[in-house]
């Protein structure tokens, strides 16, 4: 992926990134999940939730030791907001960063962070006198471990993890000197659920491609059951939902480009393709009929990684309320 550019795309090419547009961007991450979400996966913490606050939230210095090394795959990233109690309200969250001198010392807990156990870095977030802030934590500092989290049926091809911090002690020039609030994570993941919107639509594809395909060649009543009406409607309904999905994306790219893309934009953008991915990988699972249960095809594999993707990066009930609020003016969360 390094290699190819692939990693923080996006971000500018003096710190060693392709400086590509959203659009661009976006096409990427659409290409990498059409092999699979756990790869997609990969590669947009790396560039969306690790090398983006570092950019938007760290020193000069901070950019200019992290971002090359990310961009060129020498070095690995994860992102550390979700905790075991806290998923959907990260504002509760628990973790805290204390100042010792010339140190910070954490202590906490971190669940479900992708390329965990593999990282050589984590943004983590944790309340500094209560306000919420960014810090670098390397691999192998003290009082820091990051078990990886096993017995998945879904996103097996990536790296889970939890992240524990047990007095962490770190040097003071780890913190992003930027971060400010919970605003600075959720713009994060503003960026990160950009890329799903685009990724999904990648594995929605495989799904129609491999259906399609199919019920071209499988003969039932002497005759392909491509030529059967239930058939060509499902395969209308995916093709359509695609192209749908793909117009919407490519109107927030090119609203992201912009400069005039709305976080509330984002969050229907996610819901919505998300939503339309996983009911089109399950039209293709039914297809395939009893075939489609096994790995020789890859719609159920799709299907189980959507439903994690449907649920991380804001679940679909979280961004309908996100919507909602905007729409109605009145928030929903309290």
């Amino acid at each position: 992926m390094a290699e190819l550019g692939l990693l923080g795309a996006n971000l500018p090419e003096k710190y060693g990134c392709a400086g590509v547009n959203n659009v661009a961007y976006g096409l990427m991450m659409q290409e990498l999940e059409r092999g699979d979400s756990g790869i997609r996966s990969f590669a947009s913490v790396q560039g969306a939730l690790v090398m983006y606050p570092i950019y938007a939230f760290g020193s000069e210095t901070q950019r200019r030791k992290w971002l090359p090394a990310l961009a060129n795959g020498e070095k690995i990233g994860c992102f550390g907001l979700t905790e075991p109690d806290h998923g959907s309200d990260p504002g509760g969250m628990e973790t805290t960063a204390v100042k010792d001198g010339n140190n910070y010392i954490l202590n906490g807990a971190k669940m479900w962070i992708t390329n965990g156990s593999v990282a050589d870095v984590a943004v983590v977030w944790a309340k500094l006198d209560g306000v919420v802030r960014g810090f670098l934590v390397e691999k192998g500092a003290s009082g820091f471990s990051a078990p990886e989290m096993m017995n998945k049926h879904s996103l097996r091809a990536s790296v889970t993890s939890e992240l524990v911090f047990q007095d962490c002690r770190i040097p003071a020039d780890n913190l992003l000197p930027e971060s400010k609030g919970l605003a600075s994570p959720l713009s994060c993941l503003t960026q990160a659920r950009y890329g799903i919107a685009w990724g999904v639509i990648g594995a929605a594809m495989a799904c129609y491609h491999e259906a399609l395909t199919y019920a071209k060649t499988r003969i039932q009543f002497n005759k392909p059951i491509a030529s059967f009406q239930l058939v060509q409607q499902k395969l209308v309904y995916m093709l359509t939902e695609i192209t749908k999905m793909q117009l919407l994306a490519l109107q927030l790219g090119r609203l992201k480009d912009q400069k005039k893309m709305k976080f509330t934009q984002v969050s229907l953008a996610k819901r919505n393709n998300v939503y339309q991915a996983l009911e089109i990988a399950r039209l293709a699972r039914d297809m395939l009929g009893a075939n489609g249960i096994t790995s020789e095809y890859q719609s159920m594999r799709h299907m189980c990684n959507l439903e994690t993707v449907k649920t991380y990066e804001g679940t679909h009930d979280i961004h309908t309320l996100i919507i909602g609020g905007d729409v109605t003016g009145i928030p929903a969360f309290s």
